[in-house]
């Protein structure tokens, strides 16, 4: 890579910070080449489990300021690439680093090393010890990552699994109706329904992906089966829990079928609707906590991901202004960033035959574009992005928020319709106060969309005068009343007198045109009623032809 793409990349590292595929040392003049032995364990160990390509052990960065101040650690090239040897002598097995970038910054010289990530079922070892990562802590590999990493070349597809003893009396009627139904619905230009509805259970069953030659699956029971049928994948509880959390507390716990038990689990969710007062504007405008699109995408994602050979449930917790989804197993493919753009297509899945009932069923899609909808859907009703906690091993939460973080941020996205997703996010992680990359932020700036200095961004508050030309701000801009006020005493000390219609001409095009002919009409009302009541006007002529005059000519 060249200095432009090194410096690039470190800053999208440092906007990232530490986690578990990414360290930072100053590392000013010498480090322990056993410590950063256990580092390259630990990452290469940790990229594998969160299905990295790589990781970076980054040198020449304070990692309490989280700025450059320069290393020179080996500043002779020939001894640093030297590493290379000693790392793949002590590594088992015998690994070392894909490369070793030197980036010349102005703030000092920052040498990264890119770690690549353990190979599938094969952990690695420094001088015979596993390292692994808690956080931004370096700790020993324990037995359940250990497990993980070693299994990976035996792995199974759980939901694939035939269980002899069930028949299609395990099955719920209501829920094979549904199945039918929404197979139906997906493949309305490939059959008719009345061809459908003339297929076998068993054959149905075969071709929706659910059986294997009419024998019933794992995935079978948990889309379609009985609740009293779940006994069957003991160990797994095969369960839904919603849990509500706040001033309030209860609890709900739902068994298979999961392709109809998805929408009563989310209509245990208290969905209010929430209103959004937009810029110079007096009407709020209405929307519900939550899209139920966006819930079930979220909750059919954790059913389609769930790693249940940890059995383990899915959990929706009800927040007063959040909901927080939890399902057992890491993420599969790639990370949740990679996908909010809809560009990325995952190669594979934790669940294969489930994934693929499901999308016969209408449930997913599976060419990745799932999160994407998700996030799309938040900003087109104007409120945060989700949030990704992958910090937990073996387990992801994801956040919806059912409320309004920074009003700024609702109303400029109300405003600004047509702003691109990568802008969203940005604008979604300063009201957050989260670190931006510095081309996201110079761009923001230039569009006013933000203010402050970095790291200390916020969202403009003046909405429209960040979206609009000068000359559309004037227009929209709501003066105080005093300002109207004073233009009508003016007026009426130099002409004397004044009709309505001549007061309508002198006012209605200085209010702001972001309300609309009959709020402009009240406000001048409000107007009149006040300075009349103040003393400062008076009405001298009837309520069907008023002549206004200052109080004192009466």
């Amino acid at each position: 890579m060249d200095q432009t793409a090194l410096n690039h990349l470190l800053t999208e590292l440092i906007a990232n910070w530490e986690n578990e595929v990414i360290e930072f040392k100053q590392a000013s003049n010498d480090y322990s080449t056993d410590k950063i032995g256990e580092y390259f364990s630990a990452l290469s160990n940790e990229a594998n489990l969160r299905l990295a390509d790589r990781s970076w052990l980054v040198f020449g960065i304070d990692d309490k300021s989280r700025q450059v101040v320069g290393s020179e650690y080996r500043f002779d090239v020939e001894r640093l690439h030297g590493l290379k040897s000693q790392i793949a002598q002590n590594t088992q097995p015998s690994i070392t680093f894909r490369d070793i970038h030197i980036l010349q910054h102005i703030s000092g010289r920052v040498v990264l090393f890119e770690i690549p990530a353990a190979p599938r079922g094969i952990p690695i070892a420094w001088k015979g010890h596993y390292f692994a990562r808690a956080g931004e802590s370096r700790t020993s590999l324990g037995l359940d990552k250990l497990d993980e990493i070693r299994q990976q070349t035996t792995a199974q597809d759980w939901t694939a699994q035939v269980v002899p003893a069930a028949t299609l009396a395990d099955l719920d009627v209501d829920a094979l109706h549904k199945a039918r139904d929404s197979f139906i619905r997906k493949y309305a230009n490939r059959f008719k329904p009345d061809e459908v509805a003339s297929w076998s259970m068993s054959a149905f069953l075969d071709r929706a992906r659910l059986t294997q030659n009419g024998q019933m699956t794992r995935s079978a029971l948990l889309l379609l089966g009985k609740a009293e049928a779940a006994f069957h994948l003991s160990p797994n509880p095969a369960q839904l829990t919603w849990k509500l959390e706040g001033p309030e507390r209860s609890y709900e716990h739902f068994s298979p079928p999961f392709l109809l038990n998805t929408t009563r689990l989310y209509q245990r969710i208290r969905n209010i609707q929430l209103r959004i007062l937009p810029q110079d504007d007096l009407i709020p405008i209405e929307i519900s906590k939550y899209d139920q699109k966006i819930v079930l995408e979220s909750l059919h994602n954790c059913i389609a991901h769930q790693d249940y050979t940890r059995n383990g449930r899915i959990v929706v917790t009800e927040l007063p202004d959040k909901l927080v989804f939890e399902n057992e197993g890491n993420f599969f493919e790639g990370l949740p960033e990679e996908y909010i753009t809809g560009n990325k297509t995952p190669r594979r899945y934790r669940n294969p035959f489930l994934a693929q009932a499901m999308a016969e069923l209408n449930m997913i899609d599976t060419m990745g574009y799932g999160i994407h909808q998700i996030y799309k859907g938040q900003a087109r009703r104007y409120f945060p992005m989700p949030d990704y906690d992958l910090s937990e091993p073996n387990a992801v939460k994801m956040t919806i928020y059912g409320s309004v973080v920074d009003p700024a941020y609702s109303r400029l996205l109300i405003q600004k319709t047509d702003l691109p997703l990568v802008d969203v996010l940005a604008l979604d992680r300063v009201q957050k106060k989260l670190p931006i990359p510095d081309e996201a932020a110079n761009r923001l700036k230039r569009m006013k969309l933000i203010e402050g200095r970095k790291p200390n961004y916020h969202v403009s508050a003046t909405v429209a005068e960040a979206t609009a030309s000068k000359a559309d701000y004037i227009r929209t801009r709501a003066q105080d009343d005093e300002f109207y006020a004073k233009l009508l005493i003016d007026y009426l000390g130099k002409f004397s007198a004044a009709t309505r219609t001549e007061i309508n001409k002198l006012l209605l095009g200085k209010l702001s045109d972001a309300l609309t002919e009959e709020q402009k009409t009240n406000k001048i009302n409000n107007l009149l009623t006040k300075l009349r009541r103040r003393g400062m006007i008076a009405n001298v002529g009837k309520d069907r032809t008023p002549r206004w005059i200052l109080a004192e000519k009466k």
